[in-house]
């Protein structure tokens, strides 16, 4: 049995796909959260498929917030690894990958467009700090890009160009929340911005950990936020005109998360000792907006 705090009992799995979507619209976006009103977005027969596959990488994502054994963590990771295994082979065992089972057929998606969404876990296991901005430009490629690219195959395209212009939207929403959760992955070990950045602007590590607010802080932050909202922009521009309204819970997602850079911004970055977050009416606008 997987090492997973949320399983079932000894047969891993609900009963039926029925629960299993259940269970997948509950790990990866319950009402309230901004995937509930990005995936509103999407027609009711598609919803099912991109629950499954938020779900799967919400569970890889998890790990490294909520372990903080690193030999528990990997051997999670090691589980999940299996898990792929018996996906692609037909006998799954966890709730989301027997929801993947048809998803994986009809959108035909690879056991490696997978295995690129552990990439991104085993980087937060291996590495708290960037040197500079290439470093965590690759993690914010393998944490935040490779699962938009996989997403993006089940919402659908037209475009063969699409999926690489959504890896380039989600790396550049990635690069996005570091601003909105900085205090969050703060409290959890980890500051992200690049180590060189932090010293140009005369902030240390220790400052952000300890919630110290100060002008230099601000400078900082106005710094990230306003090159992740050109990332943003930019990458959300460069969707295809023709699979735009199939990408459409994608540019929700970047829409949600430009609104609450805005909404840290206006709280002049305190985001060192609190959560800030839009309303669910907010993100349903939104997200209804991107359209």
């Amino acid at each position: 049995m997987q090492p997973h705090e949320t399983a079932d009992d000894a047969s891993g799995s609900p009963a039926n796909i029925t629960q299993a979507n259940a269970y997948c619209r509950q790990k990866a976006g319950p009402p309230g959260y901004a995937l509930y009103y990005a995936l509103l977005q999407l027609p009711p027969s598609k919803r099912d498929a991109a629950y499954a596959v938020h779900a799967f990488c919400q569970e890889i994502a998890d790990i490294h917030s909520a372990v903080h054994d690193p030999g528990v963590a990997h051997a999670k990771l090691d589980w999940w690894r299996q898990e792929l295994a018996r996906l692609f082979a037909g006998n799954p065992a966890h709730p989301v990958t027997r929801a993947l089972l048809s998803v994986v057929e009809n959108s035909k998606l690879s056991r490696e467009a997978f295995e690129a969404v552990l990439h991104g876990a085993e980087m937060d296991l291996s590495q708290m700090r960037y040197l500079d901005f290439a470093g965590l430009t690759h993690y914010c490629d393998a944490a935040g890009g490779a699962p938009a690219e996989l997403t993006s195959k089940v919402y659908g395209f037209d475009n063969p160009q699409t999926p690489t212009l959504a890896r380039a939207l989600g790396h550049a929403i990635t690069l996005g929340r570091r601003v909105t959760d900085a205090g969050v992955d703060a409290r959890s070990g980890y500051v992200y911005f690049p180590i060189d950045e932090l010293q140009r602007f005369g902030v240390t590590a220790a400052d952000i950990q300890n919630g110290k607010y100060s002008p230099a802080f601000v400078e900082l932050m106005k710094f990230q936020h306003a090159r992740a909202r050109g990332a943003i922009t930019d990458a959300a521009a460069a969707i295809p005109k023709q699979d735009r309204r199939k990408q459409r819970p994608l540019l929700a997602l970047a829409a949600l998360q430009l609104a609450l850079m805005d909404e840290v911004a206006a709280s002049d970055y305190k985001v060192l000792h609190q959560r800030i977050d839009l309303t669910p009416l907010r993100k349903f606008w939104r997200a209804w907006r991107a359209r």
